[in-house]
């Protein structure tokens, strides 16, 4: 259930109970694709990262080790020990990125694993079970990923078969959290918005979708190729036409800059590979910029990443140890650098609830919108 405490503008602080906690939102999902974050960081780490919500990849758990595996060893939180809430995704999007693999059509989607090649079948249906098997607190939608730019009269036939995916997964879902022996009885759905960039099927398909009830409804098909320009615009055509009472998920969204300006256009939740990736190619966020530890400069440097920064990284090490362990190649390097831009996300997100708290949100926005864009 969502609750919405305070708004500002569009800016929503609210909460949202789960089978597996309660999340204070906005917040942001740490990405950890094949149940694990990428950089050697473990669930245990994770919360004292500050994180809130793990998301883990339907797709990918599937081909290896199997969801029926995962089913077996008590569903994802037995799997991977963590007793928070996790989202799935639906397996869209790698569907999506599979083009040249893959053949659409009413049923689902037919296509080849990037593994091994081997034939495989995923609709609506077979979505939910393998989600289901996971044991996830939140099932995202089977849905199509529309590519941007996408031909007009394709993406309004491509909508409005994923709106239908939807009635399919919504009867699916409820039909196996009914089943004796599920895992997660409880299992949330999400719908997902497509549409591209065409204002009137975005909205058109957001109408549609929220007759169809879900927990929570998400923005897909976004940071794939558009202009942040782009992006927002889009949030702010469908964001009216989204249920005031359900959360709002804009998947696969991003930088810091881009967490603050869809928050000021009312989204609850994110998610992004971007702070475990770049950290661990010596990318890191923190509150003076974006800091880059592969530049000669931190050679000899005996300061923290961020002298303002309480993560296990800046407690312990230098700028020129982290330099070093790059440089080396050492595991440790992309660790300590995953945790800390983990934790500087997860900070962020506490410091965006804050002020939505204390009702200076915009004020927020104008302090750091600028701070965090800036490359070192």
């Amino acid at each position: 259930m969502y609750t919405l405490i305070k708004q500002e503008g569009r800016a929503r602080r609210g909460t949202f109970t789960t089978p597996h906690g309660t999340i204070q939102m906005p917040a942001f999902m740490n990405v950890g694709t094949a149940a694990a974050i990428k950089g050697g960081v473990s669930s245990l780490d994770l919360k004292e990262l500050r994180c809130q919500v793990e998301l883990c990849n339907t797709y990918h758990l599937h081909l290896r080790p199997g969801d029926d595996v995962v089913r077996a060893l008590g569903g994802l939180h037995g799997f991977m020990n963590w007793e928070g809430p996790i989202l799935t995704d639906s397996g869209g999007f790698q569907v999506f990125s599979l083009s040249s693999l893959r053949k659409i059509r009413e049923e689902g989607v037919e296509f080849r694993s990037h593994l091994d090649g081997k034939r495989i079948f995923m609709g609506p249906e077979e979505s939910m079970k393998i989600q289901s098997n996971l044991g996830s607190t939140i099932a995202m939608a089977f849905d199509e990923c529309i590519e941007n730019p996408a031909e007009y009269d394709y993406t309004k036939r491509s909508t409005e078969r994923t709106a239908r995916w939807l009635r399919r997964c919504r009867q699916e879902l409820d039909r196996l959290n009914a089943l004796e022996g599920t895992l997660n009885p409880r299992q949330m759905l999400f719908g997902i918005n497509q549409g591209s960039t065409y204002d009137d099927l975005r909205i058109e398909h957001m109408k549609v979708i929220r007759e169809i009830p879900c927990e929570g409804y998400a923005i897909g098909g976004l940071a794939v190729g558009e202009s942040a320009g782009e992006m927002y615009h889009v949030i702010e055509q469908v964001e009216p036409f989204m249920p005031k009472d359900r959360p709002r998920y804009l998947m696969g969204v991003g930088t810091p800059a881009n967490i603050l300006e869809s928050v000021r256009r009312g989204v609850d939740l994110f998610d992004c590979v971007m702070p475990s990736r770049n950290a661990r190619h010596g990318h890191v966020f923190t509150w003076e910029g974006i800091r880059n530890l592969n530049n000669e400069k931190y050679k000899l440097d005996p300061l923290p990443l961020d002298e303002s920064c309480q993560c296990p990284c800046c407690r312990g090490f230098s700028r020129a140890y982290l330099r070093h362990l790059l440089r080396a190649g050492e595991m440790l390097g992309m660790r300590l650098l995953v945790m800390h831009n983990l934790y500087f996300y997860n900070s962020l997100l506490e410091q965006i609830r804050r002020a939505l708290d204390e009702g200076r949100y915009e004020e927020y926005c104008r302090r750091w919108l600028p701070v965090l864009s800036t490359r070192i």
